[in-house]
């Protein structure tokens, strides 16, 4: 039997080298989750039923069958049902992948089979959590994607016959006022907000459409005299405020797609409760079936001769705004586009 002390010996890569201890882990785009912008709600059905009344959109409660129906006479309603998207994600230790190999941080103790399912499950988490990320900026955008960053999954401004709004800040010019574009903004939300009260506005920007921003004269004028020119002295990606929105670079992407456009920027407001939610469904295994959805779940189960476990994961999220009418897209002007 191979010495397992002798970690040098065998593939670098099978054995933990002491001088990368640290785990080389991709930054999971987390951002819109760590906001707590969503309210999450499990549900017991994988079909979630949205009823709109006077453009706003609510879950349909449950009734007894035979009992009142929840639509009352003279109200104009519309219900429409959307099916939850489910996001699988599988993967596999084999007997060979834990043979031989040197538990993570010991000199002499080999990996354990419950260690490394432990590791496997949290690689296979960060990849739901990009993935749930994802389908966060979607609603954003009223435009919920599949990981393919084409297919959509839904168009909620085609689902609810509504029509994008839409911005243009003309950044390329020195004369434009961006101010006055940021009120036009915050009145466009105001109105489909119909006075619902909020908290304030803002704004996730694409990288291109950020920069464009943050150098217009109106932009570093207005910093500088409020700040005394503290705007030239640190990374300001992290957001300020400016004419009562908050504006923040969001730069993220996993591979070649991206979450934002980058020469986009998406206003929508914040307090308004039940704007943004997230219904977890049930899991698609027997145990789970009718029973109120939780974020995400995992199950193992031996290899036939036991050559070793086959894991699954999965989410089964629907990321929705309620209010679609009050997200604006912010774009650049087109001679800043070629």
């Amino acid at each position: 039997m191979p010495n397992i002390l002798d970690v040098f010996s065998g593939d670098a890569f099978s054995a933990i080298n002491m001088t990368l201890a640290i785990n080389k882990l991709p930054v999971v785009p987390g951002r819109i989750g760590s906001m707590g912008l969503f309210n999450e709600q499990g549900v017991s059905t994988t079909v979630v039923v949205l009823e709109e009344r006077d453009g706003i959109i609510a879950l349909v409660p449950t009734q007894p069958r035979g009992g009142p129906t929840n639509y009352g006479r003279g109200e104009k309603r519309k219900a429409r049902s959307f099916q939850v998207p489910h996001i699988p994600l599988d993967d596999a230790i084999l007997a060979n992948d834990i043979q031989n190999v040197r538990k993570f941080g010991s000199n002499d103790e080999l990996e354990g089979i419950y260690s490394a399912v432990n590791d496997k499950l949290m690689a296979l988490k960060r990849s739901l959590d990009a993935t749930v990320e994802y389908h966060m900026a979607g609603a954003l955008q009223g435009n919920i994607l599949d990981a393919d960053g084409s297919s959509v999954i839904y168009n909620l401004f085609t689902v609810f016959d509504l029509t994008e709004t839409e911005v243009d800040f003309i950044l390329n010019n020195s004369d434009t006022n961006v101010g006055q574009k940021c009120i036009d903004v915050k009145r466009e939300i105001e109105s489909a907000l119909g006075g619902t009260p909020m908290s304030g506005v803002h704004a996730l920007c694409g990288k291109d459409w950020w920069d464009a921003f943050v150098a217009h004269d109106d932009v570093k004028d207005a910093w500088a005299r409020y700040q005394d020119g503290a705007f030239f002295r640190v990374d300001n990606r992290a957001g300020f405020e400016f004419k009562g929105i908050l504006f923040e670079e969001y730069n993220y992407s996993v591979g070649d797609i991206t979450y934002i456009p980058t020469d986009e920027a998406r206003f929508f407001p914040e307090g308004v409760p039940g704007l943004f939610m997230r219904f977890n469904a049930p899991g698609d295994f027997i145990e789970a079936a009718n029973t109120i959805g939780l974020p995400y779940y995992a199950k193992q189960e031996i290899m036939k001769f036991g050559r070793g476990i086959e894991i699954t994961t999965e989410a089964n999220p629907l990321c929705i705004c309620t209010r679609p009418q009050c997200l604006v897209k912010g774009v650049l002007d087109d001679t800043t586009q070629g």
